[in-house]
């Protein structure tokens, strides 16, 4: 005679979908639940609404005649193109903000490079200054330009006078304006770099600057081996944003000089607004604005593809 084994009966809790729900909560209804999605989209295709619609009516405007004048514009085509494209001052205003931009992006990142190592060392001091560094970061462009103005001043500025320089250098003249308002970036936006790289620098590993220590290596020596290649993908983001913001560079501009003496500060953007708002050639203005974003965008896609290999050369991906 055999004897069947009876299993008692089961103690488990039916299965309920999702966690359970704390008492008096009331159920969301089905429709609600998927139209959540779509209302947190909101305002991210607002932001790119507001970003596109500028950008589709600049490139319209492009290939019209609009301006002034010409209140009932046509179509030309390429037209602008070609007359921008082959007038002289493009070409100079082209210059001209790639000298801007290449020199003051370089000293901005050695400076703000060499800033965050002195400011990486704890001291009192270092503590202070690094509080200190942020301030022209706080003040606006156009305030800047203004206040960096009146120093320049040949008559009463306090710079002549700092530097014995009386009162006939002009630091705003036609063969010293670009670099007085590369001067006045490099003020502006240098502390930008360095607290960039010093965020950087605090949070790399410390495990391999011990053991180096440990066998004797010298500052230089885990400066350039380990904490450069460590760093690079940090110095390039610096790089990338003000390279950017320089080749779009108006505000301080504008209130130094005005893109003058002459044509000597006369950048891209300076150009685009002479034209749309000085000359009132809206067309022409939104070809050069439509340039310059061509500029921008196909430097801005090397320097992130630059800046992708250093991100897996960092991590080790790449030999």
């Amino acid at each position: 005679m055999t004897t069947q084994s009876v299993r008692p009966p089961s103690t488990a809790a039916p299965e309920t979908e999702g966690p359970p729900k704390p008492p008096g909560a009331a159920e969301i209804p089905r429709w609600r639940r998927s139209l959540r999605p779509y209302l947190l989209s909101v305002p991210a295709v607002l932001i790119v609404v507001g970003i596109l619609y500028p950008f589709v009516i600049g490139a319209y405007y492009s290939v019209l005649n609009y301006a002034a004048v010409n209140p009932n514009p046509v179509f030309v085509g390429l037209r602008n193109y070609a007359s921008v494209l082959g007038d002289m001052e493009f070409w100079t205003s082209v210059r001209i903000t790639g000298i801007f931009a290449i020199v003051a992006t370089a000293v901005e990142t050695v400076i703000g490079v060499g800033l965050a190592l002195l400011l990486n060392r704890s001291s009192l001091i270092g503590r202070i200054f690094e509080k200190v560094l942020i301030l022209p970061l706080m003040i606006a462009p156009v305030i800047a330009g203004v206040i960096w103005k009146l120093m320049f001043n040949p008559q009463f500025g306090i710079l002549n006078h700092i530097f014995g320089l009386g009162s006939t250098f002009d630091w705003l003249s036609s063969s010293n304006a670009l670099w007085s308002v590369i001067l006045v970036d490099l003020w502006i936006f240098t502390p930008f770099v360095a607290i960039l790289v010093l965020a950087g620098i605090r949070s790399l590993p410390k495990e391999p600057f011990e053991a180096s220590a440990v066998d004797g290596a010298s500052w230089f020596y885990m400066f350039r081996r380990l904490m450069l290649p460590m760093l690079w993908p940090y110095i390039l983001v610096a790089v990338i944003f003000r390279f950017m913001d320089n080749l779009k560079v108006f505000d301080a501009v504008y209130v130094l000089t005005a893109g003058g003496p002459g044509v000597s500060t006369r950048t891209l953007q300076i150009g685009a607004f002479e034209d749309s708002i000085i000359n009132l050639d809206y067309s022409r203005g939104s070809t050069y604005m439509f340039l310059l974003w061509a500029i921008v965008f196909i430097t801005a896609r090397l320097l992130v593809g630059v800046l992708g290999k250093a991100q897996r050369r960092a991590a080790g991906a790449e030999s």
